[in-house]
Formats: structure tokens, sequence, C-alpha cells
């Protein structure tokens, strides 16, 4: 994993993708099976997977999410249909039951928070005027997702429709909930759960995820859900210095999680599904392509930002996985863990540099333009 994370490092690209296919290599069917590590790096995954959505959570605040959604529900809405319906379809065209079906839409659904924030940080575009409406659709897919999560963990339970029902209910109350706290005691928890000792604060704040998903799971809300709400509650000075503290742990955590996805998935079945991972790939970049213009279009932006609006929202990673390694997806549909693999590798690659393609063209067209301009003036 060193090695991969500092080839992605040397070439500029996210190392997720490189995670998966060294995961690959040491699993099932793959060069040299780690069978005895199995244990372990299946319980580093699930430590990544909830430190991946608390750390999500410590991005926003309450008042953000909840001004967010304001602003944005309708592009919130217009990206639930572009993006959510193609996963779906294709379910059901392939023969896939229907909750494999709605997982599958999951997986196209939601663009990667952590490649967006990475890509925003080293193309310096965090003071453009399009990234704010794309961090809004951000937020307000994690929302979604929040709810979505729920419901599917009481699905892939076994539980009845009218407990799945109860389980989106109790997921929707917990949100709000947590959103009402979060704005009314934040700086309360902040003050809580501060210390001046950095290894006290850590083991509290890793303590607090790891019991708030923990109580997620136990009420079939899950995990992944539990830790996100966990972050989004804490705020002020305890959650500027966790963010510091914790990177480095859900780095090493986080690798493992992805890892552990490849691990999981046998090479000769990620071939089989490589042609439907392509197709979706290149059907819902087109949509998350029109999903950032359209939204972008409607608050007045210029051409330019619409267009780089479009090809932020392009990059899938960690949720797509993690939508995709929820217990019992493979016995469901066994194509969907492979096919969510081919399809998360190609839009983690393939976003980032689509992105610095769409800025360069249309920098050169401005500058086409400039030129043609500049003998006109004179």
């Amino acid at each position: 994993m060193a090695m991969l994370a500092r080839i992605a490092g040397r070439v500029g690209m996210p190392a997720v993708p490189l995670y998966l296919v060294g995961g690959l290599a040491f699993g099932k069917g793959g060069l040299l099976p780690l069978v005895r590590s199995e244990g372990f790096i299946q319980t580093g995954a699930e430590i990544g997977l909830i430190l991946l959505l608390f750390m999500l959570g410590l991005e926003y605040s309450s008042r953000e999410l909840v001004q967010g959604l304001r602003r944005t529900w309708w592009a919130a809405a217009l990206d639930v249909g572009l993006n959510f319906a193609p996963g779906v379809l294709a379910g059901f065209v392939l023969g896939w039951g229907p909750l494999a079906s709605v997982l599958l839409g999951g997986v196209t659904l939601v663009s990667s928070s952590g490649v967006v924030a990475k890509m925003l940080h080293d193309l310096r575009w965090t003071a453009r005027p399009e990234t704010g409406l794309v961090i809004s659709i951000l937020i307000a897919e994690d929302l979604v997702m929040a709810v979505y999560l729920s419901l599917l963990t009481g699905a892939l339970a076994g539980s009845s429709v009218l407990a799945a029902v109860l389980t989106g209910i109790t997921a929707l109350a917990a949100v709000g909930l947590t959103l009402f706290a979060g704005m009314r005691f934040d700086a309360g928890v902040s003050r809580f759960l501060f210390s001046r000792s950095d290894e006290a604060l850590l083991l509290t704040i890793l303590g607090l995820a790891l019991v708030v998903a923990g109580a997620g799971e136990a009420l079939h809300v899950s995990a992944a859900v539990g830790a996100f709400l966990a972050g989004i509650v804490l705020s002020g000075p305890a959650a500027e210095r966790a963010r510091d503290m914790l990177i480095p742990v859900r780095d090493l955590f986080a690798a493992l999680f992805f890892s552990f996805i490849g691990l999981s998935t046998d090479p000769a079945l990620l071939g089989g599904a490589i042609g439907l991972a392509v197709s979706l790939a290149a059907v819902t970049a087109g949509t998350k392509i029109a999903t950032g213009w359209l939204a972008a279009r409607h608050t007045g932006l210029p051409s330019g930002s619409r267009w780089r609006a479009g090809a932020l929202l392009v990059p899938r990673a960690e949720f797509s996985l993690i939508v995709a390694g929820l217990g019992g997806a493979g016995e469901l549909e066994p194509r969907l863990i492979p096919a969510s693999v081919g399809y998360v590798m190609i839009l983690a690659v393939l976003g980032p540099i689509g992105v610095r393609v769409v800025d360069h063209l249309l920098r050169r067209s401005s500058a086409r333009r400039d030129e043609e301009a500049g003998p006109a003036s004179r």
C-alpha cells in the first residue's frame, strides 16, 4: 500500500484505484492470497469505513447542511433522478433482483467527496464561483445517502416492508434530531469533549466515533450513518484538532477498506463485469456533467463554470464502494461488487483527468476569443 500511495502521488492520481488493484492481486484468485491476514484486514476495513464517514461529517456543521439543502434541494432532486436511474435500470435489464438493482443505483448515484475535495485543493479552485454549488450538491448527496444506507441496511437484514419503513423513519428522525442538536448544542458538545492532552482527545474522539457507529449498527440504522451523524454534531476546537489528529489514522484504515474490497473480489469475475462497468461509467459521466451544468445554469453561472461544475462531479470512489460492500451484497448478485470495483476504478482515474482536460479546453477557448477580439478592438 505504501508503494501504491507513492506511485499515485507521483503520477498525480487518487490512490483508491491502486488500492483496489493491490487487493485484487492478493485476494481470492489473485497472485498471492493473504488468507491468514484476511480477518485483520476485514476488521481494519470496518474501522476505515467508520472513520471515512466520521471525517466526512466533520467537514460540515449542522447549519451548513441545512442551509446547503435549502439552497440546492432542486439540484439534489435532479442529481438523484439523473444518476440513480441508470444503475437501477441496468440492474433490471440484466435480470437482477429489485434490491440488487437499487444497490447498483446507489453505486452510480453519489460523487466522491474525497476525490472532489482533493481536486479543488490541487487545482486551487476553492474560490471559484462553481465551487460553492458543487460542495452544496455533495452535501445534499451525503444527506440522501444517510437515509438510503439506513433503508438498505434494514432491507438487507431481511426485514419486512413495515420494518424497513420503520427503519427509514428512524433514520430520518435520527438525522433531524442530530441536525437540531448540532445547531443548538454544538459548542457545548465541543467543550465537553475537548482536552488539552492530544492523547486524551484522540482517544475520546475515536471512541465517540466507534460507539455511535456501534449504536447505529445495533439499531439497524447502519454504522456508516451513525459515524456520519457523530461527525456532524462535533464542531468547534475539538473538531478542528480531531481532524488534524485523525487524518493519518483515517488514511491508514481507509487504505485497508479499499484494499479489502479488492481482496473480496475474484479477478475472474471482474472480467465478466467490465462491459457493465464501462457502459455505466460512460452513461453516468454524462449524467453527472449534465447535473452540474444544469445546476450551474440555474444559478446564473457563466458557461465555463457550468462545464467545470459538471466535470468535478464525475469521480466516484468511497461511497460507491460502501454501497457495493454492504453486508449480503455478494449473495444478492455476484456481479455487483466486481462491476462496482471496475466502475470506480474507471471514474476515479478518468474523473480527475477529465477535469483537467475540460479546464485546458476552456482556457484555450478563452485565449482564442481574446486573440480574435484583440485585432477587432484595435
